[in-house]
């Protein structure tokens, strides 16, 4: 299933008053999720098979590295759980990176919000604006993503460039 989502991810020093906000403008919580990211080694974009208890899938995405709304182009297949995709994987590629993270899962509509508490790294809150196919209205994915970005008050200097792997991997 290939989506279009624009995205921020920020520094969260107020996790539990962006769960409040949410609460109040009556978020779907979707629940609590353990969850293991593992990077794979690939020419192009970023690979990951993502496992935990509510979302298990293989993700491969495109983004530029900026703060800030950013775009992705992402393909997703959700795979069944403890299938041995991991094993061959990390057979035919390699791990580059990994991550965990205990993750807070919110819906509005078709924006999806994380708050994350990431090992080694900290608590960061992500909102992702997704959009289906090739018709996706980017503008308006890029307003909803505003929107919420000003609704939980993140500073510019709180924005956050990069994947939680190439985190994990600048501290090594």
């Amino acid at each position: 299933m290939q989506r279009i989502i624009i995205e921020i991810k920020a520094r969260c020093g107020h996790p539990e008053e962006i769960r409040d906000l949410l609460d109040k403008q009556q978020a779907l919580f979707i629940g609590i999720d353990q969850q293991v990211d593992t990077y794979f080694n690939v020419p192009q974009g970023r690979l990951k098979l993502r496992e935990g208890r509510i979302e298990n899938a293989l993700i491969h995405y495109h983004r530029n590295n900026q703060a800030g709304p950013k775009r992705s182009d992402v393909l997703l297949y959700l795979t069944p759980v403890r299938s041995s995709l991991k094993e061959i994987l990390t057979r035919a590629v390699g791990v580059l990176a990994t991550v965990t993270k205990r993750r807070y899962i919110y819906f509005i509509d078709n924006v999806k919000f994380h708050i994350d508490e990431v090992e080694e790294l900290g608590s960061f809150v992500e909102v992702e604006a997704i959009g289906e196919g090739e018709s996706a209205q980017e503008e308006v994915l890029r307003e909803q993503c505003q929107y919420y970005l000003n609704l939980f008050k993140v500073q510019p200097e709180d924005l956050v460039e990069v994947s939680y792997s190439d985190m994990v991997l600048m501290k090594t």
